[in-house]
């Protein structure tokens, strides 16, 4: 054997042992865990938070256009989550915001949509809030807040034969006792999941455990206007440990690979044993939820479920915790089954502090003349619907519908509050503007039709 081939061979050795040996294997990931009795419940939920308009308009966000401002594009969200969601039958996700979704069904084939259809009865992909928007809950006034979801929930209702049942209201700046109402008393929601609340309320909260509640929305109707509330410890992202998954997020992946570098399985369970158990310590009963996400994530979905099958595969290898793939209504029927008495909230979350002075209250007045017109047409479009009623609702001309959805982003708690970029409010203002001129040519139309009608 000659010196150079001795070499590469010594070299090869070494190289082996220094990669711990072994051979690169497909590892199958057990992903299939339930709720286990008597263990501590991780429930992981995958989710986006995709405002409908903020930095960018919703058009922007929704094609992902304008990325200088933002790096956003929920098409892509959407696109990439079908396919990973069939790579493993024990995947979930959870979506929100409809006038994102109902964008992208209008663009898909018959056999996405049969795919995506079988998903959601399946319960891999469910729909959570069900609104065009995620609404704010300080100015916008109650009929707009019943409308936008209304306008959600008879799409789910047409196009998968479901309605939601969870409410997930987490970025709204405060929350109102007359959301919980309607949530609860009105649509008939098992529960609502949301995040901004004062400061000090939140560490008194999390020093009694008394994050998660009984919400009673009205004095009047007492308990039939009761719903189960869940307030997030921290916020509405993943849990303090470094669990961000997107292509170009920051947090160190689990690398099980021996014959690479930075093998790290072991640090990376011990990492998201530690969230969990800092987590129970101020959650009441045997369950907790990671929300698995934040503001437009998933747009390459893959990379977020490889790091999250690997997690609950090696955490559950390990048994200290139990790791599940959940969505919140999982978790609320895991958190009824125990039976736990929980703590009564009467009123509402406002105002909103996140800091010592730092109230977020500002927003209550901004925007005055945006928030002027949402009100105007908020009226009008009561009248057209009205009339719209009286005369039956055209087939192939003007409706109401373009101004319902214009109205409906409106309410995003980055619309009517004030707190979007300037070309973003006039986004919303240009639209109200264009559904205002379509319902009034329609109007003219039924009040002519009606004064001939009763002879006036």
């Amino acid at each position: 054997m000659g010196p150079v081939r001795l070499a590469l061979l010594l070299l090869a050795a070494a190289a082996a042992v220094l990669l711990g040996g072994g051979e690169a294997v497909y590892i199958p990931y057990n992903t299939s865990a339930g709720v286990v009795n008597g263990k501590l419940n991780v429930h992981v939920v995958p989710h986006t938070h995709d405002d409908v308009g903020w930095l960018k308009t919703v058009d922007q966000y929704y094609v992902g256009s304008n990325n200088s401002i933002q790096g956003a594009c929920v098409q892509n969200v959407l696109d990439s989550l079908v396919p990973a969601l069939l790579k493993d039958e024990n995947r979930k996700f959870i979506y929100v915001e409809q006038a994102f979704f109902q964008r992208w069904w209008r663009q898909q084939s018959d056999m996405i949509k049969d795919t995506v259809k079988g998903l959601v009865s399946s319960g891999r992909l469910e729909f959570i809030n069900g609104g065009m928007c995620m609404h704010d809950e300080a100015t916008v006034h109650y009929i707009d807040m019943i409308d936008q979801t209304t306008l959600g929930h008879r799409f789910i209702k047409e196009e998968f034969g479901q309605i939601p049942r969870i409410g997930w209201q987490i970025d709204p700046f405060g929350h109102s006792a007359v959301q919980a109402y309607l949530l609860g008393a009105e649509v008939g929601f098992d529960a609502l999941y949301f995040f901004r609340i004062d400061y000090q309320d939140r560490d008194t909260r999390n020093g009694t455990k008394e994050l998660e509640v009984v919400w009673r929305g009205s004095k009047t109707f007492g308990s039939s206007a009761d719903i189960f509330a869940g307030i997030f410890p921290k916020n509405y992202e993943p849990p303090p440990g470094e669990f961000y998954f997107e292509v170009d997020d920051t947090s160190p992946v689990v690398q099980d690979d021996p014959l690479l570098f930075d093998y790290n399985v072991e640090q990376r369970v011990n990492d998201f044993v530690a969230a969990a158990l800092a987590q129970a310590n101020v959650t009441r009963t045997n369950h907790i939820m990671f929300t698995m996400g934040t503001d437009f994530k998933y747009q390459y979905a893959e990379s977020w479920f490889r790091q999250m099958d690997k997690l609950i595969h090696y955490v559950n290898k390990d048994g200290r915790v139990n790791a599940l793939y959940s969505t919140p209504s999982i978790y609320t029927d895991a958190k009824f089954s125990t039976n736990e008495p929980w703590p009564l909230k009467t009123n509402d979350f406002f105002p909103y502090a996140d800091n010592p002075n730092a109230y977020w209250t500002g927003y209550f007045t901004s925007r005055p003349a945006l928030k002027r017109y949402v009100r105007m047409m908020s009226g009008y479009y009561l009248a057209a619907r009205q009339l719209e009623f009286f005369i039956g609702k055209s087939k192939s001309g003007s409706t109401t519908d373009s101004l319902g959805d214009a109205l409906a982003l409106a309410q995003h708690h980055d619309a009517v509050t004030g707190t979007e970029k300037q070309h973003v409010a006039n986004d919303y203002a240009k639209r109200l503007s264009i559904g205002y001129k379509k319902v009034s040519s329609r109007e003219n139309c039924c009040i002519s039709y009606l004064m001939i009608s009763f002879e006036i």
